[in-house]
C-alpha cells in the first residue's frame, strides 16, 4: 500500500500533523494506530495550555510552549468551521496557589522570573484568591494569576480531529502497530506491521511512548520510556471553579460540563496503564489541599496514561539523521495537546516546503542519534 506521507501514531501529534499536510496540499496521506485512535496520552491528559504555570525560565522550551499557546484561538475556530466541532478553548486563565511556606518562596521566585521576562502574571493575596475562587482551601496563602494560561477539552479535541480526516479522505489503519521501519540503504521506504508492509515517499514517527520498540536496521531511534499519569474526576451540578488552579504538587481543571478532573501522578512503571488505589489516594489528598469541600463528593471516574519521556525531559522533532526523508515528533511528555498546534505547523512546513525553524535545531533527534557498527 503506498502513500505520500505515512504517519506511525494516531494521537493529538500524529493527527495534528496529518491535518496540516492536508491543509498545505498533500493528499495522499495515511496513519497507521497501534491500538485505536486518540486513546492512549492524548486521551488520559488533562487538557491544560499552561505554559507560565509550568515553565521555570524562559528558555526556547517555553517560548516552543507560549508559541503553541498563542495558536489555539485560531486553531479552535478552524476546526469548528472544518468539523462543527467545538474544542472547548476556556481563556479564563490559571491559578497557582501556594498553601506551605515552600509554596510561597516558590511563587515569589516564579513571578520574579515571570515580571523581569516581561510576562503576563498577576501576584494575588489570600483574599484576593479567594475572592475570584470562593471554593478554594481557606489555607492558601497566597497566589498567581495567569490570564494567559488555559486549557481545551483534549477528548473533544481529538474527535475533531479525527472527524477532519474523515472528512478528508486521510486514510486511518487501527490496530496496525508498526514493528520496524522499511529502508533502502540510507533512505525510507515505508513501515511494516506483522502483517503487511505500508511504503511511502515519508514517514513521520509521532509514535508516543513506544518510539524506541520500533526496529530501524542499523540505526537507534531516541530512547524515549514510558512515564504513567493517573488522574481522577469529580462531577458537580454546577461549576465551583473558573479557572485551572494549580499548586505545587497537583491540579483541578474545571470543564463546562461540571466535571472536576484532578491530577496527576508520575511514575516510571513501564507500559503498566492500571490504576491503582495508591494513585488515587494520591491524587485526592492533592485535591483536597487544593479544594476541601470536594470530600463531599465521590469520585467519578479514574484513569491512566502513559507519557512519552525523553531523557532530557525535552521534545524530539525533526528529520531524523542519516535516514533520509524520515521525521520524528515525540516526547512531548506532559504537553502533547499544548503542543500539537506549534508541531504541527514546524513539522509540516519542513516536510512540505523545506521550511527551516530553530525549534527543528534545538529539538532535533540528532541530539540523541548513534550508529550501530
Amino acid at each position: 500500500m503506498n502513500s505520500e506521507v505515512l504517519i506511525v501514531g494516531g494521537g493529538v501529534i500524529g493527527l495534528s500533523i496529518a491535518r496540516e499536510l492536508h491543509k498545505k496540499g498533500v493528499r495522499e496521506i495515511m496513519i497507521l494506530e497501534r491500538g485505536a485512535v486518540g486513546k492512549e496520552a492524548s486521551y488520559a491528559a488533562a487538557g491544560m495550555l499552561a505554559p507560565q504555570a509550568e515553565a521555570d525560565e524562559a528558555d526556547e522550551f517555553f517560548h516552543l510552549c507560549d508559541e503553541s499557546n498563542r495558536l489555539y484561538p485560531q486553531f479552535a475556530a478552524e476546526l469548528y468551521d472544518e468539523t462543527g466541532v467545538d474544542i472547548e478553548l476556556e481563556r479564563s486563565g490559571t491559578l497557582y496557589a501556594a498553601f506551605t511556606g515552600a509554596d510561597a518562596a516558590d511563587i515569589q521566585r516564579r513571578f520574579a522570573w515571570q515580571r523581569k521576562a516581561g510576562l503576563t502574571v498577576e501576584h494575588l493575596s489570600a483574599n484576593e484568591a479567594r475572592k475570584i475562587e470562593p471554593f478554594i482551601s481557606s489555607d492558601v496563602r497566597e497566589a498567581l494569576s495567569f490570564p494567559n494560561d488555559w486549557q481545551v477539552d483534549n477528548r473533544k479535541l481529538l474527535v475533531a480531529l479525527h472527524r477532519y480526516a474523515a472528512v478528508n479522505q486521510i486514510e486511518i489503519l487501527e490496530n496496525a502497530e508498526v514493528k520496524s521501519l522499511l529502508t533502502h540503504g540510507e533512505k525510507v521506504m515505508g513501515a511494516e506491521t506483522i502483517n503487511q508492509k505500508y511504503f511511502a515517499s515519508q514517514v513521520v514517527f509521532a509514535t508516543g511512548a513506544w518510539t524506541s520498540l520500533i526496529k530501524t536496521d542499523d540505526y537507534v531511534l531516541p530512547k524515549v520510556s514510558p512515564v504513567r499519569g493517573q488522574m481522577i474526576s469529580f462531577k458537580t451540578a454546577k461549576r465551583l471553579f473558573s479557572k485551572v488552579i494549580y499548586s505545587p504538587r497537583g491540579y483541578l481543571v474545571p470543564r463546562l460540563d461540571g466535571r472536576i478532573l484532578a491530577g496527576a501522578t508520575v511514575e516510571a512503571v513501564g507500559f503498566d496503564k492500571n490504576i491503582t488505589a495508591d494513585g488515587r489516594d494520591f491524587l485526592l489528598e492533592n485535591a483536597l489541599e487544593i479544594a476541601p469541600r470536594l470530600s463531599n463528593l465521590p469520585i467519578a471516574e479514574q484513569w491512566a496514561g502513559l507519557r512519552p519521556f525523553a531523557t532530557d525531559g525535552l521534545p524530539i522533532l525533526g528529520a531524523f539523521p542519516e535516514i533520509e526523508n524520515l521525521f520524528v515528533a515525540t516526547a512531548h511528555y506532559r504537553n502533547g495537546i499544548l503542543l500539537a498546534p506549534k508541531t504541527a505547523k514546524t513539522l509540516a512546513g519542513k516536510i512540505v516546503g523545506n521550511v527551516e525553524s530553530k525549534y527543528l535545531k534545538v529539538f532535533s533527534p540528532r541530539r540523541f542519534f548513534t550508529a550501530k557498527g
